[in-house]
């Protein structure tokens, strides 16, 4: 199995990150991408350097004027009188959660903290200088994966860092700037018509969620932790199903505070069989790592064993498949999760 991964996405290392009323050191860091080189380069996966593919690929999902924001923003935000170290917003628009289901417009003000309260959903997406390259070189990362199965490739892993499931069309989200697995799946409809994407992320995908909510020829499933009590709280719900054409090809499995191995791979199987009857032609995997009960973020009780069981089951699919990085912060565990996932991948699918 080829490993794609830039030195370029260490790039982005923030200072700030907000947890319950408290400014902290990021859980988001590129130690993250390094103990995962390191652990997965121990099964003989093979790292290679992606190309750049420019940036049609990304603008396939993201606004034009939201890429322009990241590249700009840092800079602008510089030139503001008593700035802090990096690009934080400090007023955000109300908006309705069902909102996030379709486009926005252009944001109308033109000053940077206003752009920054329109693109910017929250504390956890400082913007520091080497942010928009790190994000930029995580998408192609993505995108060169994608062009391996594209190749012929029956499975490849993008170590995608920063990841991308939160991020919107136009809004950065939970640590997220570019939406990784969305590009991917936007790149593979080149050969493949139909496209699932699963995530088993701790929290769940609403950025994906909301890029292909009116379309059934991507079919999108997450299990995750209900968000009635945690992030990102207004999406992930079992009633969202999708909208116009995309009803029934949305799919939550939202998992109770404290759900142990077998809820969680249950979950994965439950999953597993709507991507059957979905039809899909290729796979993405939104992987994170962060149900896993050691995760400082996680409210689960998963464990090692769960990652190697579901690896089983995303495996013996035998689609062309992608696996993309996306959360865990517990450097040991993500050193243990990771490995068995793709063990277990591998074996099942014969790569």
């Amino acid at each position: 199995m080829k490993l794609f991964f830039s030195e370029t996405q260490l790039a982005h290392e923030p200072e700030q990150y907000m947890v319950h009323g408290r400014i902290v050191k990021p859980f988001e860091n590129p130690d993250r991408a390094t103990t995962l080189i390191e652990a997965l380069g121990a099964l003989g996966v093979v790292r290679e350097e992606p190309g750049d593919f420019g940036t049609e690929p990304v603008l396939k999902v993201h606004a034009d004027h939201y890429v322009a924001f990241l590249e700009e923003a840092y800079a602008r935000f510089m030139e503001l009188p008593n700035h802090g170290p990096e690009v934080l917003p400090s007023v955000s628009p109300y908006r309705g959660a069902a909102e996030d289901f379709g486009p926005r417009d252009k944001p109308r003000p033109t000053g940077i903290l206003g752009r920054a309260g329109w693109y910017i959903a929250g504390l956890s997406n400082a913007i520091m200088e080497g942010t928009y390259r790190a994000a930029y070189a995580s998408a192609q990362t993505a995108v060169a994966g994608t062009e391996a199965v594209l190749s012929g490739e029956r499975a490849v892993f993008s170590l995608c860092r920063p990841p991308g499931h939160h991020a919107y069309v136009d809004r950065a989200a939970g640590f997220c700037y570019f939406n990784n697995a969305a590009i991917a799946a936007e790149v593979l409809r080149r050969r493949f018509p139909r496209i699932a994407i699963v995530d088993f992320d701790t929290h769940h995908g609403d950025g994906t969620q909301a890029i292909f909510y009116t379309r059934d020829d991507v079919f999108f499933g997450s299990v995750h932790t209900d968000p009635s009590s945690y992030y990102p709280h207004f999406t992930g719900y079992a009633d969202e199903i999708g909208s116009g054409r995309g009803e029934g090809a949305n799919l939550n499995l939202p998992l109770a505070l404290g759900a142990d191995d077998q809820a969680f791979v249950d979950a994965n199987r439950w999953l597993a069989d709507a991507v059957k009857a979905h039809g899909a032609d290729a796979l993405v995997v939104s992987a994170g790592w962060d149900a896993h009960k050691n995760d400082p973020l996680s409210q689960l009780n998963v464990t090692t064993d769960a990652y190697a069981r579901i690896g089983e089951i995303w495996g013996g699919f035998g689609l062309p498949t992608l696996i993309v990085q996306e959360g865990g912060y517990s450097l040991a565990a993500v050193a243990e999760a990771a490995p068995a996932f793709v063990s277990a991948f591998r074996e099942a699918a014969a790569v």
